[in-house]
């Protein structure tokens, strides 16, 4: 089932990534479903698939070609400026579900969804929340004095910031800590804030904006400090289970 799984997967990434240019995207998000490389597309997910497949299970290939080829239709239909984002997404997991249903009409398997709600599933589940979310919410609320200063004072620098990024960043970086103390990668995590230093140096060198510079010290050590301990309290937590 894995070298299946493996094939099918194989195909689709190919298919939708690898091997269809930018201009094909274009032209078929300008033209719908009269482009002809919207067929152009299906016939390249055709070939992979009965390449890998070795010509067998001709109707699963049929199967997954004319699914393929109906989302990406609706896909295409429904997509504008505002929700292209969110449509990729459900586009891919819209084919990813017919190739978990390919698979089981090939390879019928057994899903045990037991192991899903086991307290280690549940205890990492709810660390990954709170290194993400949570945390996130915790530092605005302890940061909250300074955000408007820091707000006005950096009014009249120049350029700006990109909407959400602090956001985003803060749960990847606490996402990396979170995982290298998992993986007993210590160092990794120095090597993570030497980078972030050498990015925001830009930033910390402005010699008149020394609030700015205490600002990003707080909140990127209380960030770091908040993932290690959630990661040094899971791994404790999931020892004793």
């Amino acid at each position: 089932m894995t070298l299946l799984a493996l094939k099918l997967i194989l195909a689709h990434f190919l298919g939708d990534f690898a091997l269809q240019p930018a201009r094909w995207v274009a032209d078929k998000l300008q033209k719908k479903w009269r482009s002809k490389y919207l067929y152009y597309h299906i016939g390249v997910h055709l070939a992979l698939l009965l390449a890998l497949l070795q010509f067998q299970h001709l109707g699963i290939v049929a199967l997954i070609v004319v699914t393929h080829f109906g989302i990406d239709v609706g896909k295409l239909a429904l997509t504008n400026p505002k929700n292209y984002r969110w449509l990729f997404v459900v586009d891919q997991v819209l084919h990813l579900l017919v190739l978990v249903g390919a698979l089981y009409l090939m390879e019928p398997f057994a899903l045990d969804m037991a192991g899903w709600f086991s307290e280690k599933t549940l205890l990492l589940i709810t660390f990954l929340v709170f290194v993400t979310f949570v945390s996130g919410i915790v530092m605005r609320m302890f940061l909250a004095p300074y955000i408007d200063e820091i707000a006005k004072e950096d009014a009249s620098g120049e350029g700006g910031s990109l909407k959400n990024a602090g956001t985003y960043i803060g749960m990847l970086e606490r996402l990396f800590v979170f995982g290298f103390i998992l993986m007993q990668q210590w160092a990794a995590i120095g090597l993570l804030i030497a980078a972030k230093s050498v990015f925001r140096f830009g930033d910390l060198n402005k010699g008149k904006n020394r609030k700015l510079t205490e600002y990003v010290l707080i909140g990127t050590l209380l960030s770091f400090g908040l993932a290690i301990l959630s990661g040094m309290l899971f791994l404790h937590l999931s020892e004793s289970l």
